[in-house]
């Protein structure tokens, strides 16, 4: 990784840490993270996947407004740097033997039909279907009427074929942000970000991979999983942890954060991929207050649950707050959401309730437009990274269990 935009990015978080003068620990619960994973941002081993978490870091500190945006810039580039240096080396292709051109084979049979088109993505039909019909050709006299019908046949065909092949949105393929009945749609008082490759404690964590384990490259940092899930088409195995940053546009209208709801879109038979594990070892002795959501469970509840801290010489209870929460531009707030399940490979998404001057309305959580995936791992082969080896093994090899 580059280390000047790194080196630049930790030295301005570590000149807050500084004039805050609090501990890694007291930091660290405040911001939900582990004393490490703080630790790590500071010395430039880590740079944060999401600028959120360094800006409440900032506010915690008091920076002010152009502290803060010169933060946000020295993180962008430090990411920048990041993001370049876990892209992986792209994969050899076997070269196809491309045969020079040549005239076409009269008797090649035509190419089939593309692909079919994700339902999910936008329909490039639908500017076809608003723009003004193109003027119709007058027959010529004297054609014969059959040719007449088969024509206006034609183009009533064509125009049904499309209507039906503009695909409807479905509970799988979340909508926007609604808006109440009778309301024009309107900028929301707040904003929201979304942490969707969230490890426990920073280290322990389960992806399902449809790869055999020499197809798999090593478990990477945390703060790169997103880009190592990506590569291998990864789903989070057993638990997903969401975390839900929320901050207000305004520093004195404060947004009231009324509920926090589940949305289970599918149901289908546990994945039968390969779990690996990326337990790689680190600290991280802090385990943030959440919320638990069974997506076993019929109607799934998001059950606020406390934290623990056993950072220092006992282990401190973090107590679980229940909604509502209030947010504000300088008083921001993070919802955890640990979704588990063991009986399914489950779709699902997340709608939070808010109301703000005479405002109410749902924002519903995604990853990305799409619905959050977990998958349960019962009975599926498990694989730890071996470092010394530099390979995949089992569990029963690596003398683990569980």
């Amino acid at each position: 990784m580059p280390k000047d935009a790194v080196e630049e990015f930790a030295g301005l978080v570590r000149a807050l840490k500084a004039r805050d003068g609090r501990s890694y620990e007291a930091l660290g619960r405040r911001l939900s993270v582990s004393a490490s994973t703080l630790h790590r941002y500071c010395s430039g081993a880590t740079v944060p996947e999401e600028f959120a978490v360094v800006d409440r870091l900032a506010l915690l500190c008091g920076a002010d407004e152009e502290e803060r945006r010169a933060l946000e810039a020295a993180w962008t580039e430090a990411d920048r740097a990041r993001r370049r240096a876990a892209s992986p080396a792209p994969t050899p292709v076997p070269a196809v033997s491309a045969a020079p051109e040549s005239k076409p084979d009269p008797s090649a049979p035509e190419p089939g039909p593309g692909p079919a088109p994700d339902p999910t993505a936008p329909d490039s039909s639908a500017a076809d279907l608003s723009a003004p019909e193109a003027p119709r050709t007058r027959p010529r006299r004297g054609a014969p009427a059959s040719l007449l019908a088969a024509a206006v046949a034609l183009v009533v065909f064509a125009l049904a074929a499309a209507l039906l092949g503009h695909p409807t949105r479905t509970a799988s393929a979340p909508a926007p942000a609604s808006t109440a009945p009778g309301r024009t749609a309107a900028p929301l008082p707040f904003t929201w970000s979304i942490g969707s490759q969230l490890w426990k404690g920073g280290c322990g964590h389960t992806y399902l991979v449809d790869r055999a384990p020499r197809a798999v490259a090593p478990p990477p940092v945390a703060a790169d999983s997103g880009a190592w899930a990506g590569t291998h088409g990864a789903v989070h195995g057993g638990e997903a942890l969401v975390r839900i940053t929320v901050q207000g546009r305004s520093p004195s209208d404060a947004v009231v954060l009324h509920a926090l709801h589940v949305r289970v879109v599918d149901r289908a038979a546990p994945l039968p991929w390969n779990a690996y594990r990326m337990d790689n070892g680190c600290g991280g002795a802090v385990t943030p207050r959440h919320f638990a959501v069974d997506l076993d469970r019929q109607r799934p509840l998001a059950r606020p649950f406390d934290g623990l801290d056993a950072s220092g010489a006992e282990v401190r209870k973090i107590p679980a707050v229940s909604f509502p929460y209030k947010v504000t531009s300088f008083d921001p707030e993070e919802l955890l959401v640990s979704a588990r399940t063991a009986g399914c490979d489950c779709r699902w998404y997340l709608e939070l309730e808010w109301s703000a001057g005479g405002r109410t309305g749902t924002v519903r959580i995604t990853d990305g437009g799409k619905p959050f995936r977990t998958s349960g791992t019962r009975g599926r082969p498990a694989y730890v990274h071996d470092s010394v080896e530099g390979r995949w093994i089992t569990d029963s090899d690596s003398g683990q269990t569980g």
